[in-house]
């Protein structure tokens, strides 16, 4: 599965650091945003033009079902990789974001003022480790001795050392290099690096082009590169009736999506940056119909998240184990 907004990072990345409002209520109001004497401010990266989120911004949705528990959004910056995201929300400048579990653990092995509520499956299509087209690299053992470009810490560099260990290749067979994700296509398309492992947000518009390819995708790879929704920890305490209400809502609207991807595409406008047609929308189409919805946190992922934790501390990407149970919260039984 695929994170919930995969083209957003296509959008001019805001910085998250200009974010500088308080969460709580409004002025003095009610801090539980219940009985009608305040409401209380949720800020969430800005969703860009795709997405569940995209969507709710623009037809009302959202506004309507976090009216419902008192509160209301406040959309801050824009969504992209998830470090900085969680930098502001243990800064208390940011209050929701999304990420990968892989992004995830890396944030976690610092000093964490986040937890995590939903969780949706590995994508098994829409990540992987991308060529070039008419490149001779043919399968994951052909990469060693080659170039192949990652985001450190997050889920290029697992995708790539996930790909290399179940082939049985060890790590320093093939150069890590390690960039922006943002910054990678140009790297990529002008022959620097012989591969690129990376997911959907940038993954479709390089396949689109029909120049890239997938040489193993996430089912090959065996990922458990999860997408999961964050919430700052102090907030999820003084406000679980709202955290509540955003899941309840991404869970609805993520099996909508999922059922009609068309309809959460070029949300905002079909032209520009952030728009995505030709090619680029069938494979956007077909990775989101193949992906999974926003589910609670169960004992199995718990299970696969540990798993991505030790891999992370086996392939000295964290400094020893992450205790990822430590930071999950039972969305269903907040109260």
């Amino acid at each position: 599965m695929r994170p919930l907004t995969p083209l957003a990072a296509l959008a001019a990345l805001a910085a998250l650091s200009t974010v500088t409002a308080c969460g709580g209520a409004d002025d003095g109001g009610d801090p539980k945003g219940k009985s009608g004497q305040g409401t209380v401010t949720v800020r969430i990266p800005d969703p860009g033009n795709a997405g569940v989120l995209a969507r709710g911004k623009k037809d009302g949705s959202l506004d309507k079902a976090l009216a419902a528990v008192g509160a209301k959004v406040a959309w801050t910056g824009s969504a992209g990789p998830f470090a900085p995201a969680a930098q502001a929300m243990n800064a208390g400048r940011l209050d929701i974001a999304t990420g990968s579990i892989t992004s995830g653990i890396t944030s976690l092995s610092q000093s964490p003022g986040f937890a995590f509520f939903t969780a949706t499956d590995p994508d098994p299509v829409g990540e992987g480790i991308l060529v070039r087209e008419g490149s001779d690299i043919t399968s994951v053992q052909d990469l060693v001795g080659r170039k192949v470009a990652v985001n450190k810490g997050g889920t290029g560099e697992y995708l790539l050392l996930k790909a290399l260990a179940k082939a049985g290749i060890p790590a320093d067979k093939v150069e890590r290099v390690y960039l922006r994700p943002d910054q990678t296509a140009a790297v990529f398309n002008a022959g620097q690096v012989d591969a690129w492992a990376v997911w959907s947000t940038y993954a479709v518009a390089e396949i689109g082009t029909g120049k890239a390819r997938f040489v193993a995708d996430g089912s090959a790879i065996g990922s458990d590169n999860y997408s999961l929704n964050a919430v700052r920890s102090d907030f999820a305490k003084e406000h679980p009736e709202i955290v509540k209400a955003l899941y309840a809502y991404l869970h609805e609207h993520s099996a909508k999506e999922k059922k009609d991807p068309a309809a959460y595409l070029n949300v905002f406008t079909d032209a520009g940056p952030t728009a995505v047609n030709g090619k680029a929308k069938d494979v956007q189409i077909a990775f989101t119909g193949k992906g999974g919805t926003v589910d609670p946190i169960g004992p199995e992922d718990i299970e696969r998240f540990e798993t991505v934790a030790r891999f992370y501390a086996d392939q000295k990407v964290t400094p020893g184990k992450v205790d990822i149970a430590a930071h999950l919260l039972d969305v269903e039984k907040l109260s």
